[in-house]
């Protein structure tokens, strides 16, 4: 907050916007050197506490990982929002959680990865007519064993090896 609002209105006051001023440029070099203390602080601070520094290089290191696992992630949300989309066409279901692939994505990330209300669009699914129900219902905990269970349980073992 200092950062942003104090120094800003300290530069202004000192007449910073107005063209060159030598004082006023002292003043700002002066203020950067007071930053500059604050990340020596910073340092002091990871120094006395080993345990952070060992958790951000274990955070640096797994980054790459947890990316292409989020993409593995991306993907299989894509693929199944478009099943579903193209399966449940002309439903009830298909009308209130799959009616575009975006949406569709949406709603498997909010219900089947996240289990928010899972149990609605269980029962909307179970409600469904015949053998598409069935295969439905087959699909979505495919998915949900896949992307939620699968790679979820990927993403906290590649976390826990690397700290």
């Amino acid at each position: 907050i200092f950062e942003t609002w104090v120094m800003t209105i300290i530069y202004f006051a000192m007449g910073g916007g107005q063209g060159p001023d030598v004082g006023g440029a002292t003043m700002v070099k002066m203020l950067r050197l007071l930053r500059l203390s604050r990340m020596a602080r910073m340092a002091r601070l990871l120094r006395s506490m080993p345990e952070i520094l060992i958790l951000l290089k274990g955070i640096s290191a797994a980054i790459r990982s947890v990316f292409f696992t989020l993409v593995l992630l991306l993907i299989l949300l894509y693929i199944f929002a478009v099943l579903f989309r193209q399966l449940a066409d002309d439903t009830t279901t298909g009308k209130t959680y799959f009616s575009t692939v975006p949406g569709s994505m949406n709603k498997l990330l909010i219900h089947g990865i996240f289990f928010d209300n899972f149990g609605d669009m269980i029962e909307s699914i179970v409600k469904e007519n015949g053998a598409l129900g069935v295969v439905l219902l087959f699909f979505f905990y495919s998915f949900v064993l896949l992307a939620s269970l699968t790679v979820m349980n990927m993403l906290i073992g590649v976390l826990c090896e690397v700290v």
